[in-house]
């Protein structure tokens, strides 16, 4: 298997009317990015609103995880996280526009890293960096503003649509120094091998094949894949956590000190000593986490009945 994925290529079947309608989104995104970051930020606003009242299985979701989390926070507490990660969420639509398109000066004015000396002190010694990253809204903006500062390999998804997929890719490899297809393991080991800075998610559900239950925020058993302890251990690098946050002006891309003891530490251990962490920074700014993901749909009995039900 090759270690980069090929660039998909422009067809002019995408001008046919098959594709109309994905151009005229397109076109209306390209065009709202363009204006003043407040202004984007309304469209945000009526985005998440719209949300609100047609993608309401999503929503629920999203109350779900949040009540499953925070077991002890009020009731109306509750509420205002699930408009506030709505906002978000309609953010998140043209946060993506703005991190395909927006040219470097922009996204440099308005986006900042910090802790970065966490990664560079891995890198000196000759290390490669396990950014793991939280699935945050804003991430594919952060991922851009990441890239200017030091350019980094991530897995790749291939979208369903072919002209999103000839957009996704080409917009993201403006901030990736390359990517790699999200099921070739062994180019992330050998790109970790390399001392590069590697961004991966362990933060999600991925099914109940290679994961592990362990305590995740107020859940006590939460699928957690396996596959991070196994990057962490057969790869000459060194696990950091990395999030994305909102700032008054714009964005921030955070990482955090290096944790090198996570390599000794066995599955059950290691992995719920690094959700402890993920909770922690998730509470640093809860409203940018993706909680419209069924973090919580695999369980450890396959016949027990759904926490989303």
């Amino acid at each position: 298997m090759a270690v980069a994925i090929k660039p998909p290529s422009f067809s002019l079947r995408f001008l046919g009317p098959r594709y109309w309608l994905v151009w005229l989104g397109v076109a209306f995104l390209y065009v709202v990015s363009w204006l003043p970051l407040p202004v984007i930020r309304l469209f945000g606003r009526l985005t998440g609103w719209l949300l609100s009242k047609f993608a309401r299985s999503r929503v629920n979701v999203a109350r779900r995880n949040i009540a499953l989390c925070y077991p002890n926070m009020p009731a109306a507490e509750q509420d205002k996280l699930v408009r506030q990660n709505l906002y978000r969420a309609g953010m998140a639509v043209y946060e993506t526009a703005m991190g395909w398109w927006w040219p470097d000066w922009r996204v440099r004015k308005h986006g900042e890293v910090e802790g970065f000396e966490h990664a560079a002190a891995i890198l000196a010694k000759h290390k490669g960096v396990f950014g793991m990253a939280l699935h945050n809204m804003n991430l594919e903006f952060a991922c851009r503003v990441l890239g200017l500062k030091y350019p980094s390999i991530a897995f790749y998804r291939k979208h369903n649509n072919p002209l999103m997929d000839y957009l996704q890719y080409h917009g993201r490899a403006r901030s990736n120094k390359y990517m790699i297809h999200k099921r070739n393991a062994r180019a992330l080991m050998g790109a970790l091998d390399g001392a590069e800075l590697c961004l991966y998610l362990p933060d999600q559900d991925y099914g109940r094949s290679q994961s592990i239950f362990v305590p995740f925020a107020g859940v006590s058993e939460a699928a957690t894949t396996t596959a991070t302890m196994m990057f962490i251990r057969r790869t000459n690098s060194e696990p950091l956590l990395i999030t994305s946050q909102y700032t008054q002006g714009g964005y921030k891309v955070k990482f955090y000190p290096a944790m090198p003891d996570l390599k000794n530490l066995d599955d059950v251990s290691g992995l719920t000593l690094l959700n402890q962490k993920i909770a922690d920074i998730i509470n640093e700014q809860p409203d940018s986490y993706l909680w419209m993901h069924k973090r919580f749909k695999t369980r450890p009995d396959p016949n027990a009945p759904s926490l989303y039900k």
